[in-house]
């Protein structure tokens, strides 16, 4: 005759919902997969807008002190141009995502008057990485450096013309 109890050696057997034997290296796994993969991606995106920021401050501080000591309004706008290029291909940023600005204060008088100042405006567009378009629409975040530059009161560039 069998009996209804069974013996302790076959409830030690039997697998239970209890039972986690081998299931904490999955578990670390896929927890660590959750948690690693989205700090991968703001690192790399932080990374990007960043070097975006250098880019845009650095290319405006040079252009505007190069803008400031050029000879004349043409080779000021050219260096204006290399100084973004040189800016942008050093941070590897696209330069269709840039653009450039030049102000010149005071107002009314032509770029570059002695004793006034240039203001040179750098906007990057930073598109996301592994982002895709939503609605013809890309996530993007805007960056913006500008830095303002003094023309010596003593700069003669315009003396031919008075």
């Amino acid at each position: 005759m069998q009996s209804s109890r069974h013996s302790s050696d076959e409830l030690r057997r039997r697998p239970t919902a209890l039972d986690d034997d081998g299931s904490a290296s999955l578990e670390f796994i896929t927890v660590g997969l959750v948690l690693l993969v989205p700090i991968v991606y703001l690192i790399v995106a932080l990374a990007e807008v960043q070097a975006a920021v250098l880019a845009a401050g650095g290319a405006a501080a040079q252009a505007a002190k190069l803008y400031a000591r050029a000879d004349d309004d043409a080779t000021g706008r050219d260096r204006v141009e290399d100084s973004l290029a040189l800016a942008l291909d050093d941070f590897g940023l696209d330069r269709s995502q840039s653009s450039v600005t030049l102000d010149c204060a005071p107002a009314g008088l032509p770029c570059g008057q002695r004793g006034g100042a240039v203001t040179v405006t750098v906007d990057i567009l930073v598109v996301l990485p592994l982002m895709p378009e939503i609605v013809g629409v890309q996530a993007a975040v805007p960056v913006t450096g500008a830095a303002t530059a003094p023309i010596s009161r003593f700069d003669d560039r315009f003396s031919e013309a008075e």
